[in-house]
């Protein structure tokens, strides 16, 4: 089994909360810190641990390596695979504000519509319809 994990820094919350109305799915679980380790950080509200599913894939979020001076210089492309452009279009309404476009949606000999952007948390996504 392969999960994707994805780390921010601070506003995971709000990430899970974004991706919970874009993919109309809801967070399974969620670990905060103060829960976690309450002797050592009672006040901290950063997730260390939340699980979702997006598009039936089982996705891993958190707050721990957000900071991108620590991040390595690797590239991780999340592809979700819409079965009609009227959902893609949909679900792509909540991530316009804030995002930036990498390649313009459109149509390919693939896909009826593809496009990729990149997340206001930073995460880059590839969004097209089966063919």
């Amino acid at each position: 089994m392969l999960i994707p994990h994805l780390h921010f820094c601070g506003n995971c919350e709000k990430a899970i909360a974004v991706y919970e109305k874009a993919f109309r799915t809801k967070a399974e679980s969620i670990v905060y810190n103060r829960d976690y380790a309450p002797e050592e950080c009672p006040d901290d509200d950063r997730i260390a641990h939340a699980v979702m599913n997006i598009h039936g894939q089982q996705i891993f979020l958190n707050d721990r390596f957000g900071n991108k001076e620590k991040s390595l210089n690797c590239a991780v492309h999340l592809i979700v695979m819409f079965s009609s452009v009227e959902e893609l279009l949909a679900c792509y309404e909540f991530f316009k504000e804030g995002s930036t476009v990498i390649d313009s949606f459109e149509e390919l000999p693939y896909s009826k519509l593809a496009g990729n952007f990149i997340d206001e948390f930073g995460v880059q996504w590839g969004f097209m319809t089966e063919q």
